[in-house]
């Protein structure tokens, strides 16, 4: 298998070729080694060497051979150590999966690497001390968006079809829609990532993936989705596969769309008008849209997403070995600060915060089937917009610098519905525009028929950025 050849699948497109006879796992995954080492030369998109071998997985599963990463972001996988983006952390090594990390063994993926996140987790671009800039696919003068940014670089540029993410305020849809891929966020509580990190950051944070393709998604989320219960774990039989709602064509749906950020910060225009441009196409195919959006109290929002930032925080400060803050970048520094201070008092506000704007958007998608809004405020950032080592930041002013980047996906972070970025737009000069559309708690089905709908209206598959394994080396743009 040729590296475009290869570049050119999908994981279902993989494991159809690989069922068929047609390939070898062991011929996909020698030509996956190649496409990650080209494309991470480009981006820089690893945090530690590709695995030699590959991590053990099932030999039966719905995607076995399909070559697959994992997320630098905490303890995922035994044996494989974890640094969160950070100098301060040596390389913790797990002694056990993770829940999640079992079921993307017994799916059979095959896991080749770790990819790069921002110290801590907590920006929308990639750019730690630690492991450098990661570049993005389309200009590798922007950021590649975060925290999920090394994985979506790497899938981007086709070194493989699928890689693990996570999302406390968008880390999914925010690299999505920088690098042109799906992003899905889903509903609190539809995956586990247990033992350890049992409900990450309090419920505002799940893990899942980035994809090309929504049927990716779809087979993806159906082959991890359900309750953990630890290594044990075998797959529920689901009352109907997500990757069946992909095929069904959604009745008539009342659909909202937005282009007003509740932050208040201004909206990009090209960014305003892919949204405006979905929600046209939604009505072309037969829908009710509107213009409307929930109404969002903004400081409950900062409020929630402070009280996450102290819950990420406090995991490091109550670790039996407490990371160095000598060695850890200012913004960092901001959040162990106020987690040493948050009182119960202030976790109790913020808890109530959280309820009001959950509150409030769950009743908008009672009216609504659907919200559709840009995913970002702004186009990809150039390298350096956003300064995690700057110590001129307070964890607010960080937060609000975030907002004012991306103030459209924290707030399905607080409330808990499913979210999901889809690339429908594309800038003057070429670079992505992800759309995020939302639906009420446990509605994956709804945005996976509306998701593979859209999908074949305004198609993007063909759509290849200047660095990809598809292109001879000598094509490929020189960082």
């Amino acid at each position: 298998m040729e590296l475009h050849e290869y570049a050119r699948y999908d994981a279902v497109g993989l494991r159809t070729l690989i069922r068929a006879g047609d390939v070898t796992a062991e011929e996909v995954e020698a030509t996956a080694r190649k496409a990650l080492a080209a494309a991470d030369e480009q981006v820089n998109g690893l945090a530690l060497p590709v695995f030699s071998p590959a991590l053990d997985h099932a030999g039966d599963g719905p995607f076995t051979g399909v070559p697959f990463l994992i997320k630098d972001h905490g303890p995922v996988a035994e044996g494989v150590p974890f640094f969160l983006g950070s100098r301060s952390l040596p390389g913790v090594v797990p002694d056990h999966d993770s829940d999640l990390m079992a079921r993307f063994r017994a799916a059979g993926l095959v896991t080749l690497g770790l990819t790069t996140s921002p110290e801590m987790c907590v920006s929308f671009s990639t750019e730690s001390v630690r492991f450098g800039t990661t570049r993005n696919p389309w200009d590798p003068d922007r950021g590649a968006g975060g925290s999920s940014g090394g994985a979506a670089a790497l899938v981007a540029a086709g070194a493989v079809p699928v890689a693990h993410a996570s999302d406390g305020a968008g880390s999914i849809r925010v690299p999505a829609s920088c690098c042109g891929l799906v992003g899905l966020k889903p509903s609190r509580g539809r995956i586990t990532s247990g033992p350890d990190l049992g409900e990450p950051m309090l419920g505002m944070a799940c893990e899942f993936a980035l994809t090309r393709t929504v049927r990716d998604a779809a087979h993806l989320l159906d082959a991890v989705c359900g309750p953990g219960i630890g290594d044990k774990y075998t797959a529920p039989p689901p009352l109907r596969p997500y990757a069946e709602e992909i095929a069904a064509r959604p009745g008539r749906l009342r659909v909202a769309v937005t282009t007003r950020a509740w932050s208040g910060t201004p909206v990009d225009a090209e960014v305003a008008a892919a949204a405006i441009r979905t929600g046209l196409v939604l009505e072309q195919a037969g829908h009710l849209v509107s213009e409307d959006g929930p109404r969002v109290d903004w400081d409950a929002v900062m409020r929630s997403w402070v009280l996450e930032g102290v819950a990420l925080s406090s995991t490091l400060l109550l670790a039996p070995r407490k990371p160095d803050p000598a060695m850890m970048e200012a913004v960092s520094r901001q959040f162990l600060k106020v987690a040493g201070e948050y009182t119960a008092m202030d976790m109790m506000a913020a808890f109530d915060a959280q309820n009001r704007v959950t509150r409030s958007v769950s009743a908008f998608l009672t009216e609504y089937d659907l919200l559709v809004t840009p995913t970002l405020g702004r186009l990809p950032a150039p390298h350096g917009t956003l300064r995690q080592d700057d110590p001129g930041h307070t964890l607010l002013s960080w937060l609000e610098s975030l907002a004012d980047y991306g103030p459209f996906t924290v707030v399905f972070n607080v409330t808990g519905q499913p979210a999901i970025s889809l690339p429908l737009g594309w800038s003057g000069n070429g670079l992505p525009i992800g759309v995020q559309i939302v639906a009420a708690h446990g509605r994956e089905d709804l945005l996976f028929q509306v998701a593979a709908e859209l999908e074949r209206a305004m198609p993007w598959k063909d759509r290849t950025p200047p660095v990809s394994a598809l292109w001879p080396r000598s094509y490929r743009v020189q960082s």
